[in-house]
């Protein structure tokens, strides 16, 4: 039964906008847009640095196909607005975003769930903190993270005084509050999640000390292996814990969760992706290749969890 792609209106493809990762959400939307046209959907571009949320109701659209990474866009703030002008839109409502994107929320989620997931701190620009005190607490090297920042910008890795100062002084040029968490060695793995399944798990190996934005978006050296190479009992506890980490903060329709496997198979959930990147390459297009799904097909059933 073919689908009847007027039944979904006009359609705004929303990407750009404001945020530290306008960059990667302009490729994002670019093929999302290319996508939806090609199979003869009534798609538009629409970038909200250009135009006001009010354009959508001027120009009447009917729903909305968000493709905006970072703040603004996957923090929870479009989501509400557009619930309050009662437009459809894809992926998670305001909640699940606002909580997916707040790493330190998440973590405190994590925790109340019993969830696997790292020792760690948190930092306040204008507090005093003790990075002697925070290297000891959390066993000598840790992960400093803006709060509320995606594709990892701002993030670094600290094993000195002065290397976590430097860490903090830098992340605080992206958010007022920070995540520091004690460093886990291992494999970095990634589940898709489309529509309430998990999809086959991707692992990333990069020469960088970590899967860092150069390591995602410009090296090009990274390496990608789909389905992982883990054996079966492994894999179904991992696609698991991440549909229940995705529950837990509330997200919907599609996503990722991102993992690192330490020693001993031990499982450290990192964080959720409520907006992931879309380009024909990136993660949760590959996964879903990997179940013989192509971009297109992605695109709609994306379209399809719209409400």
């Amino acid at each position: 039964m073919s689908l009847d792609v007027k039944a979904f209106g006009k359609i705004a493809v929303m990407f750009g906008g404001e945020s530290a990762e306008r960059s990667v959400s302009l490729n994002s939307g670019a093929a999302v847009l290319k996508a939806l046209l090609a199979q003869g959907f009534d798609a538009h571009k629409f970038d909200p640095k250009d135009s006001p949320l009010t354009d959508l109701i001027t120009h009447k659209f009917d729903r909305v196909f968000i493709v905006l990474h970072g703040r603004g866009g996957e923090d929870g703030t479009l989501q509400g607005a557009l619930t309050y002008m009662g437009l459809p839109f894809t992926g998670s409502s305001a909640q699940g975003s606002a909580f997916a994107m707040d790493k330190v929320r998440s973590k405190y989620l994590f925790l109340g769930a019993q969830l696997p997931t790292a020792p760690f701190c948190v930092v306040t620009k204008g507090d005093e903190f003790d990075c002697q005190a925070i290297l000891s607490q959390l066993d000598g090297k840790v992960m400093v993270k803006p709060a509320n920042e995606g594709s990892s910008i701002g993030m670094s890795e600290a094993h000195s005084v002065e290397q976590l100062k430097a860490a903090i002084e830098n992340a605080f040029n992206y958010d007022d509050e920070l995540l520091i968490e004690q460093w886990v060695t291992g494999r970095e793995v990634t589940v898709s999640i489309l529509n309430g399944v998990a999809l086959p798990i991707i692992e990333m190996r990069t020469s960088h000390e970590f899967y860092d934005y150069d390591a995602k978006y410009i090296t090009g050296d990274t390496e990608y292996l789909c389905p992982a190479p883990l054996d079966a009992e492994l894999t179904k506890e991992i696609q698991d814990v991440a549909v229940k980490v995705f529950n837990i903060v509330g997200a919907s329709g599609w996503g990722r969760v991102d993992f690192i496997i330490g020693e001993n198979n031990q499982l450290n959930v990192l964080e959720v992706n409520t907006v992931p990147g879309m380009t024909e390459t990136s993660l949760v297009p590959k996964a879903a290749a990997a179940t013989n799904m192509d971009f297109a097909t992605l695109v709609t059933k994306i379209l399809q969890g719209s409400r």
